[in-house]
């Protein structure tokens, strides 16, 4: 393989005059060279086609399509579609990347080759007044996972890659279906077919993307991203991959996460464990499961545990006391929010 692969980067646009240049300006700084931008309108109504146009006037690198297909995932196959590069990467269109971003991954992808996805941090920003809390906290555990490499071991929390800010040789991501499932959200998808596929993640501790917040991001206004826990996409996984029948499965949460996940966890099986510390619903039934104080995860044989708690505090006292309790099998529990 050449030194210096054809990265691909596929960008799906839609409406986004307002910052459509100051991405586009982002990918032709980018000091790695070899790289082409297929950016694919998809039915805007303003001045999103014009631009594109100017840009691609006299930047060969930059190909520029109208999309088919409606909505993101469509136009993400149909630029992918018109690709040429050994090695893919995504952009957002009102996003920008540092001027070392595909240097930076294709160095270190450079290290390992097929079968490895490598990925980054990110820094959200905004032009005026503050970035959200939610997504600054989602910022610092992002560069958290990347930094310590702890994708999968996290998986079923948040998405743990940013759909921006990964790349991967094109046989891997034909391999783990590309962009082809029509599923959102589907940054998150991806995540999980890399997971499902074994392929191996490097984090690479370097902010590699920054992410605009903006009130009509589409994080913010589709309904496909209004309930953020995504229980059916996790549960999905979790019982291709990861749910031993054979074992006992233990919901650990009574909060509304605990009963919202354990409405979707009954109609896959009936005999589940449902734990919890509040003194006020052990006891109690509800969905006709009776509530146990999570002590009784000692009396069971080799559970696997699915916890519905946020709180961090409570996070980090359940660790704590299912370590507590002896070295246990590393997938032994996870966490869902």
């Amino acid at each position: 393989m050449s030194d210096s692969p054809l990265v691909s980067i596929i960008m799906a646009v839609k409406d986004e005059e307002h910052y459509l240049a100051e991405c586009l300006d982002s990918i032709l700084a980018q000091t790695y060279p070899n790289w082409e931008l297929i950016a694919v309108n998809d039915h805007s109504s303003d001045r999103t086609p014009e631009i594109l146009t100017d840009y691609q006037s006299g930047n060969p690198r930059i190909k520029v399509y109208n999309g088919v297909g409606h909505k993101l995932i469509p136009t993400l196959q149909y630029g992918y579609d018109r690709s040429s590069g050994v090695l893919i990467n995504r952009m957002d269109a009102d996003d920008k990347m540092p001027k070392d971003k595909l240097e930076i991954m294709v160095r270190e992808w450079m290290k390992y080759g097929k079968g490895t996805i490598v990925a980054g941090g990110t820094k959200h920003f905004v032009d005026h007044g503050e970035v959200g809390g939610g997504f600054l906290k989602y910022e610092d555990w992002l560069n958290h996972i990347a930094k310590t490499n702890t994708h999968y071991q996290e998986i079923y929390r948040e998405c743990v890659i940013p759909s921006h800010c990964w790349l991967a040789h094109k046989d891997d991501f034909e391999a783990v279906g590309a962009f082809d499932p029509i599923v959102y959200p589907e940054d998150y998808d991806l995540c999980f077919r890399f997971y499902r596929e074994k392929l191996n993640i490097v984090g690479i501790d370097h902010v590699l993307h920054f992410w605009r917040d903006h009130s009509t991001r589409i994080s913010r206004t589709w309904q496909e991203y209004e309930d953020n826990r995504y229980f059916e996409l996790k549960l999905k996984y979790f019982y291709e991959l990861d749910r031993n029948s054979e074992r006992p499965l233990v919901v650990w949460g009574a909060g509304k996460n605990g009963k919202d996940l354990m409405k979707l966890i009954l109609e896959e099986e009936s005999n589940v464990t449902w734990v919890c510390d509040n003194e006020h619903k052990i006891g109690k039934d509800i969905y006709n499961i009776r509530m146990r104080h999570f002590s009784i995860i000692q009396d069971l044989t080799l559970p696997q545990i699915i916890v519905a708690v946020a709180a961090p505090e409570a996070r980090d006292a359940i660790i704590g006391t299912l370590n507590g309790w002896g070295k246990r099998p590393v997938d032994d529990f996870w966490f869902f929010t």
